[in-house]
């Protein structure tokens, strides 16, 4: 009897592992607006990024002809 129960429990293990299995196979759902507000975020943190070592630069270079 309670070799039963734990061959029951393996094959319910089982199962929940190929059905965890295929789930991590699929690609995951692309949600489009997310994606597009990333990519905006993005862009906008490498337009300041790219302003701020300007300036960087800047002061640098008004350093170095002092």
């Amino acid at each position: 009897m309670a070799d039963q129960r734990a061959l029951d429990a393996i094959a319910r293990i089982e199962r929940a592992l190929a059905r965890i299995e295929t789930a991590a196979a699929r690609p995951a759902p692309v949600d489009r607006s997310e994606e597009q507000r990333l990519h905006a975020a993005h862009d906008a943190l490498r337009s300041r990024v790219s302003g701020a070592l300007a300036q960087l630069d800047a002061l640098i270079a008004s350093g170095e002809r002092r």
